[in-house]
């Protein structure tokens, strides 16, 4: 009887063992009873690992630091997370838009821009793994003109993102309500000088996002910063005479909730046509990848964060 008791002995421990404990199973949900053989099938599927001896009890056996794929995310989350993000940018930028001319121009040009360089900084890192944070009708397109994003996904990318511009404006308009005109981006000069600037720096802004989300060489980890940066940039040169739009919903929304439509064709037109030739010019002056490059492509190209 005592040799039947210990030869059913479970050979793990009754309380849970941690990775570093010896005699503890490799992965959290399975025993040490698997064979070697289920190990190694198991291992197979991890992208890579990490060498150091750990005892266990059928001998040395190296750990292991897995990097399995992550879960696919649905359209349902990527549109809500760019709902959001989108309203985030609007509400941030329109709203410093109308504090500037509520406090007769305390805010200044330096602010307004770092206000929106700001919000798409904080945007893109917050969002960016789950929908990609395009925050613009403008991205969407040229992403799917150069076939990182599925045109089917198109429409209701842009339908959230118009969604989105409509309720921070209308939002905005119900807390600082006659003040409104200071949100909207109107051109200042003529309508041919707003079309160029407008044309240039969405030009701009779509050359840096393509490099950072497309390129496999390009510092994605900081697509936040370098599209944040550039976006302020865009506004300190732009802004004065356009607003630094470089976004249709950017002047679609506050644009219905004030009921002024100044120029609005300038604005859904410029933004698009300049991030289609920014994507495009990047395309053509990339890299070609090395012969036997083995890095992983980007699962999701479309994405600001890779």
């Amino acid at each position: 009887m005592e040799n039947e008791d210990a030869s059913s002995a479970p050979s793990t421990p009754a309380t849970p063992a941690t990775p570093g404990t010896p005699g503890a199973p490799l992965f959290g949900g399975f025993k040490a009873e698997r064979s070697w053989n289920a190990r190694r099938s198991l291992l197979r599927s991890c992208k890579c690992f990490s060498v150091d001896p750990w005892a266990m009890e059928e001998g040395s056996l190296p750990t292991v630091s897995c990097s399995l794929p992550s879960p696919p995310v649905s359209l349902a989350r990527k549109v809500g997370a760019e709902l959001i993000g989108t309203f985030i940018l609007i509400f941030a930028g329109t709203a410093t838009g109308i504090v500037n001319q509520k406090t007769q121009g305390s805010e200044t040009l330096l602010g307004l821009a770092a206000s929106t360089g700001l919000a798409v900084m904080i945007v893109i890192i917050s969002t960016g793994h789950i929908s990609g944070a395009h925050l613009n009708p403008s991205i969407t397109i040229a992403f799917a003109a150069l076939k990182h994003f599925p045109w089917k996904h198109v429409p209701v990318y842009i339908g959230a993102q118009v969604m989105a511009s409509l309720c921070a404006a209308f939002a905005l308009k119900g807390i600082f309500h006659p003040i409104m005109g200071g949100g909207v981006t109107v051109p200042s000069g003529s309508y041919g000088q707003a079309f160029a600037l407008e044309f240039i720096i969405s030009f701009n802004l779509m050359f840096v996002v393509t490099a950072v989300a497309t390129d496999t060489r390009a510092v994605g980890e900081l697509a936040g910063i370098a599209v944040g940066a550039t976006v302020m940039l865009n506004i300190l040169i732009a802004g004065e005479t356009t607003g630094g739009s470089m976004n249709p919903v950017r002047t679609l929304g506050p644009a219905i909730a004030a009921n002024n439509f100044r120029a609005i064709w300038v604005y859904l037109t410029a933004p698009i046509l300049g991030a289609l030739c920014g994507a495009g010019t990047y395309s053509v002056v990339k890299l070609p990848e090395e012969n036997g490059d083995t890095r992983e492509k980007p699962s999701t190209p479309q994405s600001l964060r890779r």
